[in-house]
């Protein structure tokens, strides 16, 4: 396929051409030849039209392009993200932000002052209430300060769209104690029209019945890491950036697909396997523009109504979504305008590319739909970083550790497409 730059040159040979064959004619006398040349100048104008139509759409879609990478770009941590989160807005935070640096920068906590230990015990202190709930334990971990905890958490964020509150329901403790999350499905029981003199109906049957999930705080974490001793102790450049990027992809991917395809054994209930049958697609490989649609009104139109409702599919199944069409032949994918704020979308509906979700093959779950509102993630407290010196010495092992769950707390508010 032709760059757009080849395009562009491709335009002007055309022009060129078409010029010297309009010239020719004017001077040619003969009318024969005239003819000739007037049937080569049409026909390079001819071709000429067809080519700024591709160019157009080719600049359209390159713009489009640039700007859903730069929205992309965006979600990630940035350099000077940690000035605007900055340890001087919170009381004690710069303090323990200090003392935390020096055990990633390979200080032992023998080597610390008893002031300084008395910091690192007492965690982040703002307003007389504990912003950190977790201190350390005999293993080295530690929880990390306020700003180094917004950075893993954007960071967790920008690679897994399960882990994000604009996207999920979020409950943050400051405990692990299970909780336990009443539930209710009351969307087929009809009002039944009375009549006068008699009496009230009393058997039961229409009794609302009131379920229960259960939220419960497994533990994942990065495993070790190897973090250089020379980049700790450099104070050129931002340490918590770095270290919030590096742990909060490993930790984003994990919890990403703990929450998308958990078996709930033991760990999350992950909402595709908690989600119910929407649609069964007919081919082993392919989706049609009419099972979307199937998909979308398979959830009741209650559910439609809130914000938080979307579609969500892997990158692969995007791509062939992409290419759907409808009965005028225009694609049922519109790419949005990122420079105006406006997203993509698939049927007029958002959507969500989660890379944890299968591709379409047999019997694979490629699409799921719904109110991801009614998707609940249960976080606790904030990031421990666990810190290792004698395996990796001069240097030190790091590895981040998190505890959350996540459970779909109405089993009817989404729904899943699923491959032949």
């Amino acid at each position: 396929m032709p760059t757009l730059t080849e395009l562009q040159e491709k335009r002007g040979t055309l022009i060129a051409q078409a010029r010297e064959r309009l010239n020719q004619i004017d001077a040619n006398t003969d009318e024969a030849r005239a003819t000739e040349l007037q049937t080569q100048h049409d026909a390079a104008m001819a071709e000429l039209d067809k080519l700024d139509a591709r160019i157009a759409t080719e600049e359209k879609l390159a713009k489009r392009e640039k700007a859903l990478e730069e929205e992309r770009a965006s979600r990630r941590p940035k350099p000077d993200d940690s000035q605007h989160l900055g340890a001087d807005d919170d009381d004690g935070e710069p303090e323990y932000r200090e003392v935390f640096r020096k055990i990633v920068s390979g200080v032992s906590p023998g080597e610390l002052s008893a002031e300084e230990r008395a910091v690192l015990r007492g965690g982040v202190v703002k307003d007389a209430e504990k912003r950190i709930q977790s201190t350390s334990n005999a293993a080295g971990g530690y929880t990390v300060p306020v700003t180094l905890a917004n950075f893993i958490i954007k960071s967790m964020a920008a690679w897994g769209p399960m882990y994000d509150e604009a996207i999920c329901t979020v409950i943050q403790t400051s405990s692990g104690e299970q909780i336990n999350i009443p539930t209710i499905d009351d969307t087929t029981t009809a009002v039944a029209k009375h009549t006068e003199g008699t009496a009230l109906t009393d058997d039961g049957g229409v009794d609302v019945v009131v379920g229960q999930k259960v939220l419960n705080a497994y533990m994942f974490d990065t495993e070790f890491v190897r973090w250089s001793i020379e980049l700790s102790q450099d104070s050129i450049f931002n340490w918590e950036q770095l270290l919030g990027e590096l742990l909060g992809e490993r930790l984003g991917r994990r919890s990403n697909v703990e929450l998308t395809t958990g078996d709930g054994s033991g760990d999350p209930n992950g909402i595709v396997t908690a989600s119910s049958l929407g649609k069964t697609a007919a081919a082993v490989a392919a989706i049609t523009a009419d099972e979307l649609i199937d998909l979308e009104h398979s959830v009741d139109p209650a559910y439609r109504q809130s914000p938080k409702t979307r579609f969500m599919f892997n990158d692969t199944t995007l791509k062939s979504l992409r290419k759907l069409k409808d009965g005028q032949g225009q694609y049922l994918w519109n790419g949005g305008d990122l420079s105006k704020g406006v997203s993509p979308s698939l049927l007029g509906r958002s959507y969500s590319i989660n890379q944890a979700m299968a591709s379409p093959a047999t019997g694979n779950k490629t699409v799921v739909f719904g109110d991801f509102g009614k998707y609940y993630v249960r976080k606790v407290g904030s990031p421990i970083i666990g810190v290792m010196r004698e395996r990796f010495w001069p240097d030190l092992g790091i590895a981040g550790l998190i505890r959350f769950d996540g459970e779909l707390g109405d089993t009817a508010a989404v729904k899943h497409l699923i491959q032949a």
